[in-house]
């Protein structure tokens, strides 16, 4: 039963360093994402269209990275494979 509780303690540490580490890379990509945009509409501001598009497409890449690290952290979190193991064994 004590290898039970261990294995949930360190799998709600690692939800926790996925999830938080996940949003943060997150959080700074978008920030420097979102100052380059405006530096380079700032200079040219006739490519503007064309760079708020491709902001937007890798503004969306960037969230879904983090979001499948939280559906990867969900997985752990409600169908730990590793407690399965212990059970069976």
């Amino acid at each position: 039963m004590e290898n039970i509780a261990h294995i949930q303690a360190f799998t709600a540490l690692a939800i926790g360093i996925i999830i938080g580490l996940g949003a943060i890379g997150a959080c700074i990509g978008i920030g420097i994402m979102g100052s380059k945009f405006l530096e380079s509409a700032a200079r040219q501001p006739e490519l503007m269209p064309r760079l708020q598009g491709s902001m937007f497409l890798l503004a969306g890449l960037i969230d879904a990275a983090f979001l499948i690290g939280v559906a990867i952290a969900m997985f752990f979190a409600f169908a730990n494979p590793l407690l399965a193991s212990v059970k069976a064994g």
